[in-house]
């Protein structure tokens, strides 16, 4: 869960040293890695949230980061 929450947090964010990713970038990457770097099961249940999750981060987001 830990790994899940992290990787959409640091894809999803714009950093000094780089752009938040594109909301399909991010989805196909979590994907593809489905199994490899993520619980299966876990990642379902992620997926199946994706949207909520990404529009309460955008929400709550900093002014630079929305």
């Amino acid at each position: 869960m830990v790994a899940l929450a992290d990787v959409f947090d640091a894809l999803t964010s714009k950093r000094t040293y780089k752009d938040a990713w594109p909301r399909d970038r991010v989805l196909s990457l979590f994907r593809e890695e489905r199994g490899q770097h993520f619980d299966p099961k876990l990642t379902d249940i992620f997926l199946d949230r994706f949207e909520e999750m990404y529009a309460i981060k955008h929400k709550y987001a900093d002014e630079e980061q929305a």
